[in-house]
């Protein structure tokens, strides 16, 4: 008896994470990393005082989905704005860029227009954070099918 069927392989979401610049502050995404691994994430922290060239780099080392930025020092505008660039000049089309930090709507509008996805402040429930990437990842990943036969 000839048994065919599809198979659909989905990889864990990679998520790349860090804290960008100067700020010093990482009990937050630290928690958010251990929260991530624990539903499932392949977690590849940082840590802090990252570049976004840095950040870049390595998420093209890693074949990331997702990376999420931590910025509480007020440099969001400059971070996020030079990470959208690199995304762009290296044609990282299926990789979200989100994060969080103290964020004033205003700035987050103009990070929205450039491709930044959905940014989250302080007190946000993790559940939230989650559910969006897994939404997002879920919706832009290219899911592999692979076609098997078994006899």
């Amino acid at each position: 008896m000839i048994k065919l069927y599809t198979m659909k392989i989905t990889p864990p979401i990679r998520i790349l994470m860090a804290k960008p610049g100067l700020d010093g502050h990482d009990r937050g995404i630290k928690v958010l990393a251990a929260a991530y691994r624990d539903a499932g994430m392949d977690v590849i922290y940082l840590g802090l005082r990252q570049t976004p060239e840095s950040v870049v780099k390595v998420a093209i080392q890693e074949g990331v989905d997702v990376i999420a930025l931590s910025i509480l020092s007020g440099a969001h505008m400059t971070i996020f704005t030079k990470v959208m660039e690199l995304i762009n000049e290296n044609k990282l089309n299926n990789v979200l860029v989100t994060g969080g930090g103290i964020i004033p709507d205003e700035d987050n509008k103009k990070l929205s227009k450039i491709g930044v996805g959905k940014l989250f402040g302080p007190g946000t429930p993790v559940q939230e954070s989650l559910e969006y990437i897994q939404s997002w990842v879920k919706e832009n990943r290219r899911w592999l099918q692979i076609s098997q036969t078994h006899f």
